[in-house]
Parts: C-alpha cells; sequence; structure tokens
C-alpha cells in the first residue's frame, strides 16, 4: 500500500525540523532562507512541486537528511528529480551542475528563486566584503549559465 504524498505544509515542517540548528552565512536561522526560496517559486508562479522542492532544496546537500531518505519519501517523482538537480555534488563542476538544472522539468525556476534570495543585497551586506565579493561572483556566473538576467 502506498501511502499518499506529504502535503506542502508537511513538507515544509519537515524540512524545518531537518535544518534545526542550522544558520546561513550570517548567522540567521536557515529556515528563512528555505521560506523565502519557497515564496520566491510560489510568487514566480511555481507549482506545488516546485515549491515543496524549494523547502527541501539544500536538503541533501546540508546533509539534513539523505539521499535514502528522499529516494523513499512520499513525494511525487518531480520533487525528488528537482532537490536532486538543484543539489551540489562534490568536486563538481559548476557547468555541469547548470546544465543538470536546464535538463530537469521545474528545477531553473527553483534555483532561481534560490540565487535570487542568496543574492539579495539585505542579506549580502551582512557578510565581510571578501565574502560577499565571492559570493556575489560566484552567483552571477550561475545565472549566466543558466541564462538568467535579473536577479
Amino acid at each position: 500500500m502506498t501511502s499518499s504524498p506529504l502535503t506542502l505544509l508537511e513538507v515544509e515542517a519537515l524540512a524545518r525540523e531537518a535544518h534545526e540548528g542550522q544558520t546561513d552565512k550570517a548567522g540567521r536561522p536557515y529556515a528563512e532562507h528555505l521560506a523565502a526560496v519557497a515564496e520566491g517559486v510560489r510568487s514566480r508562479g511555481g507549482s506545488p512541486e516546485q515549491q515543496a522542492a524549494a523547502w527541501l532544496h539544500d536538503a541533501i546537500e546540508d546533509e539534513a537528511l539523505s539521499l535514502t531518505w528522499l529516494e523513499s519519501a512520499a513525494l511525487p517523482q518531480a520533487v525528488k528529480d528537482i532537490v536532486l538537480a538543484v543539489t551540489k555534488r562534490p568536486g563538481e563542476p559548476v557547468e555541469e551542475y547548470a546544465a543538470r538544472i536546464l535538463a530537469t522539468p521545474g528545477a531553473l525556476l527553483v534555483k532561481e528563486a534560490d540565487l535570487a534570495h542568496n543574492a539579495d543585497p539585505a542579506r549580502l551586506c551582512e557578510l565581510d566584503a571578501p565574502t560577499r565579493d565571492r559570493l556575489s561572483a560566484k552567483y552571477a556566473y550561475v545565472r549566466s549559465l543558466l541564462g538568467l538576467t535579473a536577479p
């Protein structure tokens, strides 16, 4: 018997719990970033599956949840595919990462919302200048690879 897919609210609660105690580079609770990316996806017209993927977009990469968990989770395959697409792999060239995002239906919108929040001047101004400059250049390069123009 298959269980019914997790609801968006269940995915949000699960992501918040998985990232509990984690902070972003500015020391803010990590769940604030997840919420901003999910809202960015929603406001850009993203589907519920894309919004669920936004809540989970860093879970595997940050080891908040395991790949085994994702594989067996009661989630639509589209959500799993997007999460895997936006998960950076150790040692992976950024060009391959971008190509995988572009090749995965629905992933580009999630990554666009992620980059928009990461590059938010209000967030970046809380970082030291070398970190801010390094991340700004990194985000701009990924945006160019993905064909995204405005932040």
